[in-house]
């Protein structure tokens, strides 16, 4: 039998339990990530404290999770995918307690950490498991319920947030996940099964100490960088850089590698985890520009750019179900030029965005690009990890999330960027009276999509070498 393409022996009840307590689990984790953003101002009034602190819980977040996902390949050859996922919800479980029951900022900014840590865990716990149950022919499915887990989740966040805290307080924003994460935790315990090799590999405790400043320095800099590049924020960044580049000549010349770089020794792999990142840097971006556009240009409330992006998301949501599918009976190419055609007509679309245009023309448009970019995204993630022998989940779990942590990092501070030095541009030619920021603002964010959308047309070039690819023995 092929060790590389075979997946793990059950009943199609048992592969439904497991897929089911991953799903649950998940789907909260990322819903809780977004929802917090919502809550900012009424964070300011009760903590008494500024924005930039406040924002803190939103960064934390995004650090714990870019620290230790790139860990997480070496944690799944040492812990039984059980082990992992359990420690995984108990750890949100339990950083959602404290975020509910926090009597000062300093305890919620912990809470959410350990939040953080148990959102770490899962999502690539939850992508190398189901390359492990599905057969290579049904893995385009099993990689589309994950983009309804990654997408639909963190794009109703806000909306439910802003219920909650319309009706109830931000505290129960804490309080409803309660009982749902406890579920999560029985249902993993009852559901759950080793599927993965425990190989328990040397630990290299260099590499994880490097993987740790190198990846939260990075993500952490780039991150702040869209915000306020101060002398802080450029020796993050370069902290960070020179540890990159010392974790990755360290995993090249160690016998047991925490991520296995030779992975990208597969071309398949390779070319597509370039396409993920160019998309996903435009897909990050393009939220948070389009978010900005109807906050500033067209004087929207949080709750109502909630509303708007509930559509998108459905639509990403449904389009990753049927993308994978699709790409299991017809294979990547078919899937490509579509959705391409539907990305570039939308980020082409946002270029004309000014002060006429009408919520209804930012939802179509939207929800076009939402349907276009899981059309890419699912067959190409799915051919690419298709591609790596069975040793190899781990780590392309492992690579991928980390992208994807790198991608939206990378796409905000460089978007944010051309939407200053655009604004900035127009108002020296013009003024500096209020109409004039405004207008300013709006030549940013036409720029920003402009570059976006030559982004998207570079991802279309890579993509048209992606093919389907056999696993190899």
């Amino acid at each position: 039998m092929n060790t590389a393409s075979a997946s793990v022996a059950m009943t199609s009840v048992e592969r439904s339990r497991i897929v089911a307590a991953l799903i649950i689990g998940a789907f909260i984790a990322v819903l809780n990530e977004t929802m917090i953003q919502v809550a900012f101002p009424d964070l300011m009034r009760d903590f008494s404290a500024p924005l930039m602190t406040v924002q803190w819980l939103a960064t934390v977040y995004m650090l714990v999770v870019g620290t230790l996902v790139p860990v997480t390949a070496l944690l799944q050859q040492w812990f039984t995918t059980r082990q992992m996922f359990l420690s995984a919800t108990v750890f949100f479980l339990a950083g959602t307690i404290v975020c509910g029951i926090a009597p000062v900022f300093s305890v919620l900014l912990i809470g959410r950490a350990v939040q953080a840590l148990g959102t770490g865990l899962m999502l690539p716990v939850m992508m190398n498991t189901m390359m492990h149950i599905f057969p290579p022919e049904r893995r385009g499915g099993a990689m589309g319920m994950i983009g309804l887990v990654v997408m639909f989740a963190p794009a109703i966040g806000p909306t439910v947030a802003g219920l909650i805290i319309d009706w109830l307080s931000w505290r129960w924003m804490f309080y409803l996940i309660i009982p749902i994460a406890a579920f999560s935790v029985w249902f993993a315990a009852a559901s759950l099964r080793n599927v993965s090799d425990i190989t328990r590999p040397k630990v290299d405790y260099l590499s994880i100490v490097l993987s740790c400043i190198g990846f939260g320095g990075f993500v952490y800099g780039l991150s702040a960088a869209a915000t306020n590049l101060s002398s802080e924020t450029l020796g993050s960044l370069v902290a960070g850089g020179i540890a990159l580049v010392l974790f990755v000549l360290r995993q090249l010349s160690v016998a047991a590698p925490i991520l296995e770089l030779r992975t990208f020794r597969h071309p398949m792999f390779s070319m597509a985890m370039v396409l993920v990142l160019l998309l996903m840097m435009v897909m990050f971006s393009a939220g948070l520009l389009l978010a900005q556009f109807m906050l500033i240009v067209l004087e929207m409330t949080a709750f109502e750019v909630g509303l708007c992006g509930l559509l998108p998301g459905i639509a990403y949501a449904a389009m990753s179900l049927v993308s994978g599918k699709l790409f299991d009976r017809h294979g990547v190419k078919v899937l490509i030029i579509p959705g391409f055609v539907l990305i570039l007509l939308s980020l082409w679309a946002f270029t004309w965005l000014n002060t006429g245009t009408t919520a209804i023309y930012i939802v179509v448009m939207n929800v076009l690009l939402s349907i276009g970019i899981p059309l890419v995204i699912t067959p190409v993630q799915t051919a690419g990890l298709n591609a790596l022998p069975r040793r190899l989940f781990p780590h392309g779990a492992a690579i991928v999330n980390t992208l994807m942590q790198i991608a939206g990092a990378i796409g905000i501070v460089t978007f944010t960027g051309i939407v200053s030095k655009g604004s900035r541009d127009y108002t020296a030619s013009s003024g500096h009276s209020l109409s004039d920021q405004l207008e300013g603002f709006n030549a940013g964010i036409q720029s920003a999509f402009w570059w976006a959308l030559a982004v998207g047309a570079a991802a279309l070039v890579v993509g048209m070498f992606i093919k389907r690819a056999e696993p190899p023995e």
